[in-house]
């Protein structure tokens, strides 16, 4: 399994990526295996500002339905489209077109204190 060192994780198996005070969010490799086949990803918060930690929205598969959880507070901002249609992206290409949210964050330094790609390797190992 690979975790892209420029990626911060949560112990929840989300990732982030920050560019400026935008982040994309979605779920890691090790997320997606473990919960099998995606049938279905629903999201509907845009433009809902969440607190970290907050459930903005729900994954699932074919055995069962997964929180998805906000690795830090902010404003959604926009939800992968293209999911709606394809949600097996979170399957195939979870790092790439499988991501979930975009979202502006409210405190960039918060994102640091997140997971490296070392110590989430460590907690799911």
């Amino acid at each position: 399994m690979t975790f892209p060192a420029n990626l911060r994780y949560t112990k929840d198996h989300e990732w982030i990526s920050l560019e400026g005070n935008v982040a994309t969010i979605g779920i890691t490799e090790f997320a997606q295996s473990e919960l099998g086949d995606i049938v279905y990803v629903d999201i509907s918060t845009k433009g809902k500002s969440l607190a970290a930690e907050e459930v903005f929205g729900t994954v699932e598969a074919v055995k069962t339905v997964s929180d998805l959880f906000l690795p830090v507070a902010g404003t959604i901002i926009e939800i992968n489209p293209t999911l709606e249609a394809q949600p097996e992206l979170v399957n195939s290409d979870p790092y790439g077109s499988g991501w979930m949210i975009k979202m502006t964050v409210d405190n960039t330094a918060a994102v640091d204190a997140l997971l490296n790609a070392e110590a989430y390797t460590a907690l799911v190992a």
